[in-house]
């Protein structure tokens, strides 16, 4: 029978697409990965991408494959679902293990629905390609291929809902370092934790290929706990040219003249050293009440507010409400909306009027239509003094001497808990959110806890009340 490396070489399979020589490393971890034998050039490769370990005894249970950019990542995460799904499906016995009627899944999950579609088209374009594939399809759909074997191969955004209720024989798990989900600050873990049992059933394998990011989440995990040990988790690690030698090297010379760190992980495939936590999920729920998510008015109170306007897309306008009680703030209201600026305006301008506010603070690259918005309104807007950052390390020394109370909401702990500390070149640290990612309602929070953080004669001018 067929092992992948043959079929990924063979023209009748999927040779048309992955025979050429540029491709030793990705042959010489499959080799590994599927415990096949090796010549003594394709041995030296692969323990030079695994961390000099010796290559499992069998067909690896995990493999994490940590490649710089333009590494053939997705392609090679297609020919793999491919491969599982009829070769090898058949090779391992799994398809005698299908009950009548019971149709395996070969589970491939990229970052959004953009990557989904390429990694789709490739899945596609390797059975069109393949004289011997393609005789195998039965129909194809806008989520994959199914196959007349009793298996399809199933193109989704990483979501641990998506995962469940399968009959999974395999899941590979395309630039997990990127995965992201608003409603969890962990969603690579997420979906590994959901797949694990699914596969645990059929002993199906698990692969994740990923360009590195920061020294955090799962593939970070895997890295320092397997590389360059022994055991039936496989990891190997190389850069651009370890897997894709046929790029110009003038064109990773000029990214690291730009931004050396981000082209130690982007091309060298190293994971990277000036991106760190922000604040840990410990503070944030020690600073969150249980409940309720939003506290009433009360006409003891003096209350103020930031705004944070969407800067279109996927980003909400978000406003944040909040009072002092002694050397704590508390944020009473956080309300975050998609949809129409101008009647998101005059629905927030209500709910300011509610709580006796008559003045805020937006974020400083609102620019001046929120002012001139709000003052139709009778509400006055000013811009906040500090940037964002600032902002965000202000709202760090209180949440960390528990001197604030969040609302239970699970997109704020999610923005939170996601942030980001960058280092740049000359040594100034910057917090935002990870790349993909939204902070609209972290700041929101961040402003009006760094303005109501201060003592009561220093406030910011524009968050008086009435």
């Amino acid at each position: 029978m067929t092992n992948i490396v043959e079929a990924f070489t063979d023209p009748q399979l999927l040779g048309q697409s992955f025979g050429e020589d540029t491709r030793e490393a990705w042959r010489a971890v499959l080799s590994g990965a599927f415990a096949l034998p090796m010549d003594d050039d394709r041995l030296a490769l692969f323990k030079r991408l695994s961390g000099d370990r010796e290559p499992p005894q069998r067909q690896a249970r995990e493999l994490w494959a940590i490649a710089g950019r333009r590494s053939d990542k997705t392609h090679t995460a297609a020919g793999i679902a491919v491969y599982l799904a009829t070769i090898g499906a058949e090779l391992d016995g799994t398809l005698a293990r299908l009950t009548a009627g019971e149709r395996g899944v070969v589970q491939l999950l990229a970052v959004d629905r953009q990557q989904a579609k390429v990694a789709l088209g490739y899945v596609r374009g390797l059975f069109a390609d393949s004289p011997v594939m393609s005789s195998l399809v039965e129909k194809e759909n806008t989520e994959g291929v199914l196959l007349r074997n009793g298996v399809s191969i199933e193109v989704a955004t990483n979501s641990h809902r998506a995962v469940r209720g399968r009959t999974l024989l395999a899941a590979i798990l395309d630039e997990c370092a990127f995965f992201k989900d608003e409603a969890t600050a962990t969603p690579d873990v997420e979906v590994y934790r959901a797949l694990v049992p699914s596969l645990a059933t059929t002993g199906g394998m698990l692969i994740g290929i990923s360009s590195p990011y920061a020294r955090r989440g799962l593939l970070y995990s895997k890295w320092r706990k397997h590389y360059g040990k022994p055991g039936d988790v496989l990891v190997v690690q190389g850069g651009t040219l370890d897997f894709n030698p046929t790029l110009d090297p003038r064109v990773i010379a000029e990214a690291e003249q730009d931004d050396p760190e981000a082209a130690k992980a982007e091309w060298h495939g190293q994971f990277r050293a000036d991106v760190e936590g922000f604040v840990t999920r410990e503070v944030v729920e020690a600073a969150t009440r249980p409940t309720p998510l939003e506290l009433p008015y009360n006409k003891r109170v003096t209350y103020t507010a930031f705004v944070d306007p969407a800067g279109g897309g996927a980003d909400e306008f978000t406003a944040a409400i909040g009072h002092r009680e002694g050397e704590r703030v508390v944020v009473d209201v956080l309300r975050a909306r998609k949809g129409t600026p101008a009647e998101i305006v005059a629905e927030y301008a209500d709910l300011l009027k509610s709580y006796r506010i008559t003045r805020a603070i937006s974020d400083r690259y609102a620019g001046s239509w929120p002012a001139d918005e709000f003052s139709r309104h009778g509400i006055t807007v000013e811009q906040a003094a500090k940037p964002k950052s600032d902002l965000y390390r202000d709202m760090l020394a209180s949440m960390n001497s528990a001197r604030v109370e969040l609302p239970p909401d699970d997109r704020l702990m999610t923005q939170l808990i996601s942030l980001e500390r960058r280092t740049a070149r000359g040594g100034r640290d910057s917090i935002d959110h990870a790349p993909g990612g939204h902070d609209d309602r972290a700041n929101a929070v961040a402003g009006l806890v760094a303005a109501n953080s201060r003592a009561p004669g220093e406030r910011m001018r524009a968050l008086c009340t009435w």
